[in-house]
């Protein structure tokens, strides 16, 4: 019985250690990515071209929760991009790959309130 235990063990944290290999399809000229944590979660999604990342790019945590979202330009980061951390969301300016300027601003408090 002992060892039927440890072999069941052994199976079941091989199988929570598994990687969840990233899936890759042809739109276009374009190639969108899906990368996965280990929980089978998206982590990240976006495009590449010509094999550099091009467009949207979304991130996203172990719960599925977005956590960034910016766009790339031949595989540079380029404008405004949204990165959130618990009640904050930083947009961060980029310019040629570079921090221009970051921004903080509470996520909670209610865009419109109607009276």
């Amino acid at each position: 019985m002992k060892k039927i235990l440890i072999i069941a063990f052994m199976a079941l944290s091989f199988g929570a250690f598994a990687q969840v290999e990233p899936t890759f399809e042809k739109e276009g000229d374009m190639v969108k990515a899906t990368y996965f944590h280990a929980n089978g979660e998206v982590s990240q999604q976006g495009y590449f071209l010509n094999e550099r990342l091009e467009g949207e790019w979304k991130m996203f945590n172990e719960k599925g929760d977005k956590i960034a979202v910016g766009n790339y330009e031949n595989g540079v980061k380029s404008g405004k991009w949204l990165f959130w951390e618990g009640d904050v969301k930083k947009e961060v300016n980029f310019d040629n790959n570079r921090i221009a300027s970051v921004t903080n601003a509470k996520t909670k408090e209610p865009v419109a309130v109607n009276n």
